[in-house]
């Protein structure tokens, strides 16, 4: 069982944990349209269809496709070149406010209905972002309010 092909699976199997830091984490879609697969092949089955700034968790990196999991929890594959390190939010609660302030009474700024991408502009604390709307509005929302953080 300590063979050198078993030296040689388990050095291997130990190279895919070392993976870069920057192959787990959020990014979001860069290109205006991207397609999903089931597999990391170009001539995989194609899943479906994302639009620019859909945030996606990666999972893993394998040689220039990324494994991402979607808002839904579904798994699929996508070409990593066409992951952007811009840092996007999708609202997942029915309507959310973003507010002036990190605190719950502080003045609402905006709403946002489910589903609305908004670009994380940074962590506040562990449970507020500073947010920005693609309109140019920014605020802050609890982090409970959107998937993507």
């Amino acid at each position: 069982m300590g063979g050198p092909r078993f030296l040689l699976a388990m050095a291997a199997g130990l190279a895919l944990v070392s993976a870069p830091a920057g192959a787990a984490g959020f990014r979001s879609v860069a290109e205006n349209a991207a397609v999903l697969y089931d597999a990391p092949s170009a001539k995989a089955k194609k899943l479906y269809v994302v639009s620019r700034g859909y945030p996606l968790e990666v999972i893993v990196v394998v040689e220039g496709w990324s494994k991402v999991r979607d808002a839904s929890g579904e798994l699929s594959w996508i070409e990593s070149k066409q992951l952007s390190d811009r840092r996007t939010v999708m609202i997942k609660a029915p309507l959310a406010q973003i507010r002036e302030g990190v605190d719950d009474a502080a003045a609402v700024v905006f709403q946002a209905r489910q589903n609305v991408v908004l670009e994380l502009l940074e962590v506040v604390s562990g449970s507020w972002l500073r947010v920005r709307h693609p309109d140019g509005q920014t605020g802050f929302i609890r982090v409970a309010q959107v998937w993507g953080a």
